[in-house]
Protein backbone atom coordinates (compact mmCIF):
# COMPACT_ATOMS: atom_id res chain seq x y z
CA UNK A 1 0.00 0.00 0.00
CA UNK A 2 1.38 3.40 -1.07
CA UNK A 3 0.07 6.78 0.04
CA UNK A 4 -0.21 9.32 -2.79
CA UNK A 5 -1.03 12.91 -1.86
CA UNK A 6 -3.11 15.05 -4.19
CA UNK A 7 -2.74 18.83 -3.85
CA UNK A 8 -5.04 21.17 -5.78
CA UNK A 9 -5.64 24.92 -5.78
CA UNK A 10 -8.33 26.68 -7.77
CA UNK A 11 -6.32 29.41 -9.49
CA UNK A 12 -2.78 30.18 -10.62
CA UNK A 13 -2.60 32.89 -7.95
CA UNK A 14 -2.94 30.28 -5.19
CA UNK A 15 -0.24 27.86 -4.11
CA UNK A 16 -1.36 24.24 -4.30
CA UNK A 17 1.69 23.14 -2.29
CA UNK A 18 0.46 25.06 0.76
CA UNK A 19 -0.98 21.95 2.44
CA UNK A 20 2.03 19.71 1.72
CA UNK A 21 3.65 19.95 5.14
CA UNK A 22 0.39 19.36 7.04
CA UNK A 23 -0.28 16.19 5.02
CA UNK A 24 3.26 14.94 5.69
CA UNK A 25 2.70 15.44 9.42
CA UNK A 26 -0.71 13.75 9.27
CA UNK A 27 0.76 10.68 7.58
CA UNK A 28 3.60 10.50 10.11
CA UNK A 29 1.13 10.66 12.99
CA UNK A 30 -0.45 7.50 11.59
CA UNK A 31 2.90 5.75 11.11
CA UNK A 32 3.16 6.26 7.35
CA UNK A 33 5.17 8.19 4.78
CA UNK A 34 3.84 9.73 1.58
CA UNK A 35 5.25 7.99 -1.47
CA UNK A 36 4.41 10.65 -4.07
CA UNK A 37 2.85 14.08 -4.48
CA UNK A 38 0.64 15.19 -7.38
CA UNK A 39 0.12 18.96 -7.57
CA UNK A 40 -1.93 21.10 -9.92
CA UNK A 41 -3.74 24.43 -10.18
CA UNK A 42 -7.13 23.73 -11.69
CA UNK A 43 -10.77 24.48 -10.91
CA UNK A 44 -12.46 22.04 -8.57
CA UNK A 45 -15.51 22.06 -10.82
CA UNK A 46 -13.82 20.15 -13.66
CA UNK A 47 -12.74 16.54 -14.00
CA UNK A 48 -10.06 17.54 -16.51
CA UNK A 49 -7.15 17.17 -14.09
CA UNK A 50 -3.97 15.72 -15.64
CA UNK A 51 -2.18 15.20 -12.32
CA UNK A 52 -5.13 13.46 -10.71
CA UNK A 53 -5.45 11.17 -13.71
CA UNK A 54 -1.70 10.47 -13.52
CA UNK A 55 -2.08 9.61 -9.83
CA UNK A 56 -4.81 7.08 -10.62
CA UNK A 57 -2.82 5.62 -13.53
CA UNK A 58 0.33 5.16 -11.43
CA UNK A 59 -1.48 3.76 -8.38
CA UNK A 60 -1.45 0.11 -7.47
CA UNK A 61 -4.51 -1.71 -6.18
CA UNK A 62 -5.37 -0.66 -2.64
CA UNK A 63 -3.27 2.52 -2.57
CA UNK A 64 -4.35 5.60 -0.60
CA UNK A 65 -5.28 8.98 -2.07
CA UNK A 66 -4.55 11.57 0.63
CA UNK A 67 -6.14 15.03 0.35
CA UNK A 68 -6.25 18.00 2.71
CA UNK A 69 -10.00 18.38 2.31
CA UNK A 70 -12.61 16.37 0.43
CA UNK A 71 -13.45 19.36 -1.76
CA UNK A 72 -9.93 19.12 -3.25
CA UNK A 73 -11.46 16.16 -5.12
CA UNK A 74 -15.19 16.40 -4.88
CA UNK A 75 -16.34 19.85 -6.00
CA UNK A 76 -17.80 18.22 -9.11
CA UNK A 77 -21.14 17.79 -10.76
CA UNK A 78 -22.82 14.52 -9.76
CA UNK A 79 -22.04 12.86 -13.09
CA UNK A 80 -18.34 13.74 -12.88
CA UNK A 81 -18.15 12.70 -9.21
CA UNK A 82 -19.68 9.33 -10.09
CA UNK A 83 -17.15 8.95 -12.92
CA UNK A 84 -14.24 9.74 -10.59
CA UNK A 85 -15.49 7.28 -7.98
CA UNK A 86 -15.66 4.57 -10.63
CA UNK A 87 -12.04 5.20 -11.62
CA UNK A 88 -10.94 5.09 -7.99
CA UNK A 89 -13.02 1.98 -7.32
CA UNK A 90 -11.54 0.14 -10.30
CA UNK A 91 -8.21 0.09 -8.43
CA UNK A 92 -9.75 -0.09 -4.96
CA UNK A 93 -8.19 3.26 -4.08
CA UNK A 94 -9.24 4.78 -0.75
CA UNK A 95 -9.68 8.51 -0.18
CA UNK A 96 -8.29 9.70 3.15
CA UNK A 97 -8.58 13.21 4.57
CA UNK A 98 -7.70 14.67 7.98
CA UNK A 99 -11.17 16.26 8.04
CA UNK A 100 -12.93 12.87 7.73
CA UNK A 101 -12.03 10.59 10.68
CA UNK A 102 -13.96 7.63 9.26
CA UNK A 103 -11.53 7.60 6.34
CA UNK A 104 -8.54 7.01 8.63
CA UNK A 105 -9.46 3.32 8.80
CA UNK A 106 -7.70 2.85 5.47
CA UNK A 107 -4.40 3.73 7.17
CA UNK A 108 -4.79 1.00 9.79
CA UNK A 109 -6.06 -2.20 8.18
CA UNK A 110 -5.78 -4.75 10.97
CA UNK A 111 -9.18 -6.41 10.86
CA UNK A 112 -8.53 -10.04 9.85
CA UNK A 113 -12.11 -10.92 8.97
CA UNK A 114 -12.67 -7.81 6.90
CA UNK A 115 -16.22 -7.47 8.25
CA UNK A 116 -15.57 -4.32 10.30
CA UNK A 117 -13.53 -2.92 7.45
CA UNK A 118 -16.42 -3.46 5.01
CA UNK A 119 -18.93 -1.77 7.31
CA UNK A 120 -16.73 1.27 7.92
CA UNK A 121 -15.86 1.53 4.24
CA UNK A 122 -19.59 1.67 3.45
CA UNK A 123 -20.10 4.39 6.08
CA UNK A 124 -17.11 6.29 4.70
CA UNK A 125 -18.50 6.08 1.18
CA UNK A 126 -21.76 7.65 2.33
CA UNK A 127 -19.85 10.40 4.14
CA UNK A 128 -17.82 11.10 1.00
CA UNK A 129 -20.98 11.40 -1.10
CA UNK A 130 -22.52 13.78 1.45
CA UNK A 131 -19.39 15.97 1.61
CA UNK A 132 -19.16 15.98 -2.19
CA UNK A 133 -22.76 17.24 -2.41
CA UNK A 134 -22.04 19.93 0.19
CA UNK A 135 -18.86 21.00 -1.61
CA UNK A 136 -20.70 21.28 -4.91
CA UNK A 137 -23.55 23.30 -3.37
CA UNK A 138 -21.06 25.61 -1.65
CA UNK A 139 -19.28 26.15 -4.98
CA UNK A 140 -22.52 26.89 -6.83
CA UNK A 141 -23.76 29.23 -4.07
CA UNK A 142 -20.53 31.23 -4.13
CA UNK A 143 -20.58 31.46 -7.93
CA UNK A 144 -24.19 32.66 -7.83
CA UNK A 145 -23.44 35.30 -5.16
CA UNK A 146 -20.37 36.40 -7.12
CA UNK A 147 -22.42 36.71 -10.31
CA UNK A 148 -25.11 38.69 -8.50
CA UNK A 149 -22.49 41.01 -6.99
CA UNK A 150 -20.85 41.60 -10.37
CA UNK A 151 -24.23 42.28 -11.97
CA UNK A 152 -25.07 44.85 -9.30
CA UNK A 153 -21.65 46.51 -9.59
CA UNK A 154 -21.98 46.72 -13.39
CA UNK A 155 -25.43 48.26 -13.09
CA UNK A 156 -23.99 50.89 -10.72
CA UNK A 157 -20.95 51.46 -12.95
CA UNK A 158 -18.55 50.26 -10.22
CA UNK A 159 -17.28 46.99 -11.70
CA UNK A 160 -13.58 47.02 -12.63
CA UNK A 161 -12.90 43.30 -12.92
CA UNK A 162 -10.38 41.31 -10.91
CA UNK A 163 -7.54 43.49 -9.73
CA UNK A 164 -3.96 42.22 -9.31
CA UNK A 165 -2.44 41.95 -5.83
CA UNK A 166 -0.01 44.86 -6.20
CA UNK A 167 1.77 44.39 -2.88
CA UNK A 168 2.33 40.68 -3.52
CA UNK A 169 3.70 41.38 -6.99
CA UNK A 170 6.02 44.02 -5.53
CA UNK A 171 7.37 41.47 -3.06
CA UNK A 172 7.99 39.00 -5.89
CA UNK A 173 9.74 41.70 -7.94
CA UNK A 174 11.95 42.64 -5.02
CA UNK A 175 13.03 39.04 -4.44
CA UNK A 176 13.74 38.56 -8.14
CA UNK A 177 15.95 41.64 -8.18
CA UNK A 178 17.96 40.29 -5.23
CA UNK A 179 18.66 37.06 -7.10
CA UNK A 180 16.24 34.66 -5.42
CA UNK A 181 15.19 31.61 -7.44
CA UNK A 182 11.58 30.78 -8.32
CA UNK A 183 11.58 27.94 -5.75
CA UNK A 184 12.92 30.22 -3.02
CA UNK A 185 10.28 32.83 -3.76
CA UNK A 186 7.55 30.18 -3.66
CA UNK A 187 8.83 29.05 -0.27
CA UNK A 188 9.00 32.59 1.12
CA UNK A 189 5.71 33.98 -0.21
CA UNK A 190 3.64 30.83 -0.79
CA UNK A 191 2.76 31.99 -4.31
CA UNK A 192 2.59 30.15 -7.63
CA UNK A 193 5.33 29.87 -10.26
CA UNK A 194 2.85 31.37 -12.73
CA UNK A 195 2.73 34.60 -10.71
CA UNK A 196 6.53 34.73 -10.41
CA UNK A 197 6.94 34.18 -14.15
CA UNK A 198 4.41 36.94 -14.84
CA UNK A 199 6.32 39.43 -12.66
CA UNK A 200 9.64 38.35 -14.19
CA UNK A 201 8.22 38.96 -17.67
CA UNK A 202 7.10 42.45 -16.65
CA UNK A 203 10.60 43.16 -15.36
CA UNK A 204 12.21 42.05 -18.62
CA UNK A 205 9.83 44.17 -20.65
CA UNK A 206 10.50 47.17 -18.43
CA UNK A 207 14.27 46.74 -18.73
CA UNK A 208 14.05 46.39 -22.51
CA UNK A 209 11.94 49.53 -22.92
Amino acid sequence: MFIRAYLRASTQEQNADRAKESLIQFAEQHGHRIAAFYTENVSGATLHRPELMRLIAESGEGDIVLVEQIDRLARLKQRDWDSLKQRLSAKRLSIVSPELPTSWLALDRKDETGFTDSILQAVNSMMLDMLAAVARKDYEDRRRRQSQGIGKAKAEGKYRGRQPDIKRRQHVASLLRTGHSYSEIQEILGCSRHLIASVAKEQRQSEAA
